[in-house]
This record gives C-alpha cells, sequence and structure tokens, in this order.
C-alpha cells in the first residue's frame, strides 16, 4: 500500500476491518468502523489542483535505501514508565507524554553515538495525525491521509549538555503547537507553490525520523492461522535515522523501536 493511498491510520484500519469480515459468521458481514472516503478539502478549495510540472521526472523519483543496519530494542511497560516520570520530574511537569520521553532518549542517544559537532544543527521528527487537530476535527475513520510531521531543534551540543527532561520538553512543545491553525497554513502556503514529497528529503544524518505508531491495533488481526506473535516492516522507507515504533506483543504499554542507521 503506497503512502499515497493512505497513512498509517488508514493502513491499519483496512487490515482491522478486513480481518473483522474474516472472522463475520456467515453471510452477516457488518463493520464496525466503515471508513469514510469522502475527501477532505479546506473551505474555498477546488478538488482539482494543478501541479506545476510539465515532465513526470520533476516529480517522480526512484529512492535506492543504502545498505543499513538494524536493531530492535524492547521497552517494558515498568522501564517507560520510570523514564517518563524521570522526563517529567527533570520539566518541573506532568505533561510529557510515554512517546515523547522515548523518542528524546532515541534522539539524544543516535546524536551521541554520531560524535556530531557541538554546533551542528539536529532535529527530531514525529508524524503527527492532523484528524483530531482539525476544527471541526475529521473523524478517525477518515480514509487517506491525514498527517503531518512536527519536529524538536536543537544542536547536538546543547542536546546532550541537557538532561532527558529538556530534549523530551522539546518534543512535548512541537507537538501541542500543532494545531488546526498551523495545518491549514500550511496546505494554503502549499497551494500557492505545490511539490511533491521526494523521499530523499527525509534523508540526513543528523536527524531521527519516529516512524508509525504504538497506538495502532497490529495484534488484534487473525486470518485462521493464529494471532500475530511479532510485527516487522521490510526495506521500504527505511533510511539512515528513520526509528520504527510498534506496540510490544501482549499490550501493557510495553514498546519495540525499530532503529535503522548505516
Amino acid at each position: 500500500m503506497n503512502h499515497c493511498v493512505g497513512d498509517g491510520t488508514s493502513y491499519w484500519h483496512f487490515f482491522n476491518t478486513w480481518s473483522e469480515i474474516f472472522h463475520a459468521q456467515g453471510n452477516n458481514i457488518s463493520i464496525t468502523r466503515p471508513p469514510i472516503h469522502k475527501r477532505w478539502f479546506p473551505d474555498g478549495v477546488s478538488p482539482i489542483i494543478n501541479l506545476p510540472f510539465t515532465h513526470q521526472d520533476e516529480f517522480i523519483s526512484r529512492f535506492e535505501s543504502p545498505k543499513l543496519r538494524e536493531r530492535m530494542f524492547q521497552f517494558s511497560s515498568e522501564s517507560i514508565a520510570k523514564l517518563k516520570a524521570k522526563a517529567n520530574a527533570e520539566s518541573n511537569t506532568n505533561k510529557i507524554s510515554s512517546f515523547q520521553t522515548l523518542s528524546a532518549l532515541v534522539w539524544r542517544s543516535i546524536t551521541r553515538v554520531l560524535c556530531l559537532p557541538h554546533d551542528q544543527i539536529t532535529n527530531c521528527r514525529l508524524a503527527a495525525n492532523n484528524r483530531s487537530r482539525m476544527e471541526p476535527s475529521l473523524s478517525n475513520d477518515y480514509f487517506g491521509n491525514s498527517l503531518s510531521t512536527v519536529k524538536g531543534v536543537t544542536t547536538a551540543g546543547e542536546l546532550l549538555e541537557h538532561n532527558l527532561g529538556w530534549a523530551a520538553w522539546k518534543l512535548h512543545e512541537a507537538v501541542i503547537n500543532h494545531t488546526d491553525k498551523v495545518v491549514l497554513d500550511f496546505l494554503h502556503t502549499w497551494l500557492q507553490s505545490p511539490f511533491v514529497f521526494q523521499p530523499t528529503q527525509s534523508v540526513d544524518p543528523c536527524n531521527v525520523v519516529m516512524g508509525s505508531s504504538p497506538r495502532f491495533n497490529m495484534y488484534g488481526n487473525e486470518f485462521g492461522m493464529g494471532k500475530a506473535v511479532a510485527v516487522r516492516s521490510g526495506f521500504a522507507d527505511m533510511f539512515d535515522g528513520k526509528v520504527t515504533s510498534y506496540p510490544g506483543y501482549g499490550g501493557g504499554g510495553a514498546l519495540i523501536w525499530r532503529c535503522a542507521f548505516r
């Protein structure tokens, strides 16, 4: 399923629905969450958008991923709770989430290993679901792409000189500042100067990109062979600095993170 068709929310909605249909008794097939296919557009915007290209080479490219190594890390719910408490205590708050804490931990760890120059700019980008941020909000059953990336930005020196809570708060601020206005401002800017995202734009060895989400229902799907015992993904959409998150097997708040690097 190409990302042009749908985002992670839609991807797992499809698989969850497919599994539900498989388990339906006889012809009594009902879908708990019918997908919403009606396209959303900002007010006053026509669904027909002309792109400023004359040849496909201007907007289509083939990304050849370099040879990467990968490591899988599993965090228990207990260790996540301790890290979250530590980050919140260091920032004198209780608003930093588990995901923001772990993202900050990985960001700082990768930056430390890379031994980047003190003044090197580095950022950590998180995928943000826009459905609940819109006013009025879009249904979580909206099928398609409705996501953006938000990022915390600093220098390698600042990131490592400060503690985990400082980095996690950077990411927390990026998340809470991503509002309906920010999404619409980006869309209207894009309409003035349209472009097609290229995978190579994500490749920067000084940065970290967090993909997927532990909130997706990945283990609840079953097609007659028993439930999954692990979730993995292939080499597509993988590049240096890409981190993919999965819920841990059995739930309970455990997480598995896949890190790719040269």
